[in-house]
This record gives structure tokens, sequence and C-alpha cells, in this order.
């Protein structure tokens, strides 16, 4: 970990890296600003997994006194990990032969028929409990009818994977067992009310002469006001929402392999260890003595004893983690890898044939509707993993490791 404390800095940044050279220059550039905000407590932490982002980097945590950021959770409120472990050894299945091709592959092929990717959504509303209980508490919820529009959309997108980074990926163990991990958010309707409030921000801010400059994308909401009352509540719905989606994509791959085990083997199996959480939100928490809201955006919490979830990228190694209640990074970890590229500059470096022929190389079944983009999300776009897991390892103690057998990509 490095420190750096700058006159101009009302707090200092902490990074989990081994100097500043291993961050971009507009991570830490966005840094430096979000150091600066006169409502920043203790310092800036930036996890090691940290690279630019809009506003604020992605991979880092800053605690404020009093206010909430909606740029600084970012428009996928409530993206996050899903994942769910079985007692099926992957031996067990890996040779299995099917008129899709093996097992495996079957399996990731109807997945891919069955849950809506990218911008494409159900052709039928599904049902959903997050919104169907703000439906019953629109005292609550109509006094914002330009957001409450988009529930109905919202039940058709429940369940849907959406696009970028997310994936659905199936993973072998160290000790050889199946497992299944999710990485989605709130799809469409997480970025409606990061616009909308952050757009109310900005309005406020330049209203008040703000001293925090419009062009670094951090308007602020104090909480004591309705409008930041308004943006915890939509955000704590859209945190509900994105839960509910990552859930109902677990239940939709459970079915889908147990309809292909039952019917390609007489193995019987059990499902072990579900773990979902967010890795883009704010929460009040207390840290030294204070209350404050904990942005966390690209960033896992670690308190002492909980369990996470930290991906690498597709054809890597991804992990269960349990917390180890460090303060000084707010209770925090990486949320996956990092960038290494942009995902332009991915696309311009890697071809899409490197990049599936490596993922043939390794055995990896590969689920994807259109490979002319995917490059961007190869594991060479990305940090090593590995180094990111030794960097953080006063963070979080490493559960499990997992390695890609079968991906889709959104």
């Amino acid at each position: 970990m490095f420190e750096i404390s700058d006159e101009s800095s009302k707090v200092p940044i902490k990074a989990w890296l081994p100097d500043e050279a291993h961050a971009d220059g507009l991570c830490m550039s966005q840094a430096r600003n979000l150091a600066q905000l006169p409502f920043a407590f203790k310092w800036v932490g930036l996890m090691p997994d940290a690279h630019g982002g809009m506003g604020m980097p992605v991979g880092a945590v800053l605690a404020a006194k009093g206010v909430v950021i909606p740029n600084a959770v970012g428009v996928d409120i409530g993206c996050g990990m899903a994942f769910i472990g079985t007692d099926i050894h992957v031996d067990e299945i890996r040779g299995i032969k099917t008129a899709n091709g093996s097992l495996i592959n079957g399996i990731i092929g109807d997945m891919l028929r069955n849950i809506p990717v990218g911008f494409s959504k159900h052709k039928e509303a599904q049902s959903c409990d997050t919104f169907s209980a703000a439906l019953e508490q629109m005292d609550k919820y109509g006094k914002y009818p330009e957001l409450a529009s988009h529930f109905e959309n919202g039940c058709y997108q429940v369940g849907t994977l959406g696009g970028g980074n997310h994936f659905i990926e199936l993973q072998e163990d160290e000790q050889g067992f199946l497992g299944i991990m999710v990485h989605s958010g709130s799809r469409n309707f997480g970025k409606q009310v990061c616009d909308y409030f952050d757009k109310t921000a900005r309005d406020l801010n330049k209203k008040w002469h703000s001293a925090v400059p419009d062009e670094w994308r951090l308007a602020f909401l104090p909480v004591s006001t309705p409008e930041g009352q308004g943006y915890l509540e939509w955000m704590g719905l859209a945190l509900s929402f994105a839960k509910e989606n990552r859930s109902k994509m677990l239940e939709a791959v459970c079915r889908t392999i147990e309809n292909w085990i039952g019917k390609h083997t007489s193995l019987s199996f059990s499902y072990t260890g579900e773990i979902n959480c967010h890795h883009n939100y704010a929460s009040i928490e207390n840290h030294y003595g204070s209350n404050v809201y904990v942005h966390r955006k690209g960033a896992t919490r670690a308190r002492a004893g909980e369990l996470g979830l930290i991906p690498g990228a597709m054809g890597s190694f991804s992990y269960v983690v349990e917390g180890l209640g460090n303060e000084e990074s707010f209770c925090s970890s990486s949320h996956g890898a990092g960038r290494l590229y942009s995902r332009k500059g991915a696309m311009e470096r890697f071809s899409a044939d490197i990049v599936i022929s490596d993922l043939k190389k390794q055995g990896v079944a590969l689920g994807i509707l259109n490979k002319k983009d995917i490059a961007e999300e190869s594991r060479f776009a990305y940090k090593d993993i590995g180094e990111v897991m030794a960097n953080q390892q006063d963070l979080v103690r490493i559960v499990k490791k997992l390695k890609t057998i079968g991906v889709i990509k959104g």
C-alpha cells in the first residue's frame, strides 16, 4: 500500500497498490478530486483493481459526512456478484457427449437461448417481488412518477444479464466441484435512478454555488434534504432489484443444469454456499466513531467474517473470499481484476480470434451472440487477478479459487 497527501487535499489517498505507477493517470486524477471534497472523511481508498471511471475511479471507496453522491455509486446501482456451489464433480460430467457437443457446451448453449443478454429482455413480463412491493408503497415512490414509470419495463428485465463486463460462468474449484457465478446489476432501472438524481444534484449544486467543480462529475446531495432522502430510497430499490435479478438468473441456470444432468446422467446432487453481494452502492456505516456514507464504486464490502466474491476475467480465476474487517479500507476490497486496457483499447490490441483460440486451448465453453466485441472482456484486457489478490492480503482471505470452464458474455 502507498499513501499520497497533497497540500491541496482535505484528506490523503491510500492505495492498495505497490506504487502510483500501477494506477492509470485518469484514476489518480479522479482520486485527487475525491481527496479535495469538503465532506471527505479520513481518506480516499483505492483498491488494487482501481482504474479510471466516470467521476470516481472504479475500485474506489469514499466515506462522506452528511452527503451522498449519485455518480460515486454510478449508473449500474447494485451491480454485483452471485455464486452457488454444487457437490457435482466436474470430472463426472466433463467427458459426456450430447447431440449439442459436450454436456458443458450443451448447458452453456441452453443458458444463452433462455437468459436474455445484452439489450435483450423477456418477451413477457416476469414476476418481480421488488416492484410488486414498490407498487404497494406508492405513497413513497409516487413522488417521483418519472422513475416509477420504469417499474413495468423492469418486470421485463428482471432475470436478464445485460452487456459489458456482465457474465454467467460455470466454474471448477480446487477440489474439482462445479460452481455457478453471475455478474450483473440493476439493468436500465439503475441507470434511470442515477441519471435522474445526478442531474438533480448538478442543478442544486449550481444553484448553491458549490465549491465542487461540475466537470468533476461529483455533484452531491445532503442527506438532510428531500432530494438526498429520495436518492437513498430509490438507490435502495435499485439494490433490491439488482439482487433479485441475479437470484433469478441463478435459479434459471440451476434449472438448466438439472435438466441436462438429469437427461444425460444418473447423478444426484445438491447445492452449497449461496452468496449474493453488491459492489456499486452507498451505505451509512460507523467508522472511527462517526456515521458516514461509504460509497463503494467497484468495491466489495469485506467486514470481518463476511463472504464476498471477486471475479477475474473470463478464462482466468475467480475467488470466494472472507473479509478481514480492515478499517483502513473502510472494510472493503477489490471487486475484480480491474481493467488494464479500455474496451476500445482491448479491441484494437487483441482480435476476437486470439481470444476465442485462448479459451479453446483452456477447454472453456463459450456462449456469445456476437463475437466482434469479445476482446473487450478477454482476460488480456484485465490486470493479473493473482497480483490483485496478492495486493489485498490484509483485506480478505481466500476461501475458494475457481477456474472458468464455461462462460456466457453479456
